[in-house]
């Protein structure tokens, strides 16, 4: 796998090459005739370069197929490139953006690639989070200004979130040749495991507590703030702590740390990608 763009390009110069890693990826002992079950060297076609045929049957097998990238005329360059970018950019790319990186003509291409790209991302089996690892549960109100509706904010959405509270090494940082150097532990030692969002349609219980059994496994300790739709959690297998933050950041910071800073960083995102 690529690690760096120089090598990205290297790899993956034109569509042959990408063909050529798909098939691999694909058929690890051999491309075997998906019709007629037989184990040879399939035939290429130069002008397409997706397509494999099968030497015994002569039966057309499409690489892409079964795949985010099936029954789309973009070529497989684009696709591995577009993976690429959207598996390295850490801050997140735009639909303008990727269009602009990718050489695409149209913005309604670089929109449907980059959807079906995030889409293919999740994982259809999603575990619950917690059990040997405390878990931070809040939610925060996304939206902002809306023009043409006077003043104030409108059509907020309320997130849910939860995330793992796990202890790090004290004063140990790495750098990125391996050293060690000392280093301010923050927000006490902890740093932030796996992390679960959802919408929820209100602040009520029932939407606390159907996300919580959804995404977090029973007994886990979980810290939240002191809402009232919080007090129910411990009826259903939670051992619950609610921490009272009277409105100060510094109860904040020091008791529920990392589901504020993910918070943070979803606004921050959400204002770079679509308000850029």
């Amino acid at each position: 796998f690529p690690t760096c763009l120089p090598e990205f390009q290297k790899l993956f110069s034109n569509d042959a090459a990408c063909g050529a890693y798909w098939e691999k990826i694909r058929w690890i002992d051999g491309f075997v005739g998906p019709a007629c079950g037989a184990s040879a060297a399939p035939a290429r076609i130069s002008t397409r370069p997706h397509v494999l045929r099968c030497s015994k049957c002569r039966k057309e097998t499409r690489l892409t197929a079964g795949t985010v990238m099936q029954d789309s005329h973009s070529s497989l360059l684009t696709w591995f490139g577009g993976a690429y970018l959207v598996s390295s950019m850490t801050p997140g790319m735009s639909a303008t953006q990727f269009q602009r990186q990718l050489g695409l003509r149209r913005y309604e291409t670089a929109f449907q690639i980059l959807h079906k790209l995030r889409a293919g991302m999740v994982r259809p089996d999603i575990d619950k989070i917690g059990g040997t690892h405390a878990v931070e549960l809040d939610e925060t109100w996304i939206g902002g200004r809306t023009r043409g509706e006077g003043k104030g904010v409108h059509h907020k959405i309320c997130v849910v979130g939860a995330v793992e509270v796990r202890p790090g090494e004290k004063n140990v940082r790495k750098t990125r040749l391996g050293e060690q150097s000392k280093a301010i532990p923050r927000r006490g030692g902890r740093y932030a495991g796996r992390l679960r969002l959802s919408i929820v349609p209100d602040r009520s219980a029932a939407s606390w507590v159907g996300f919580a059994r959804e995404v977090i496994a029973p007994g886990t300790i979980m810290a939240t703030d002191d809402w009232s739709s919080c007090e129910t959690l411990s009826h259903f297998g939670f051992k619950h702590t609610a921490v009272a933050e009277l409105g100060d950041p510094a109860v904040a910071e020091e008791c529920l740390p990392l589901i504020h800073l993910v918070f943070s960083n979803l606004k921050t995102w959400l204002l770079g990608i679509h308000c850029a």
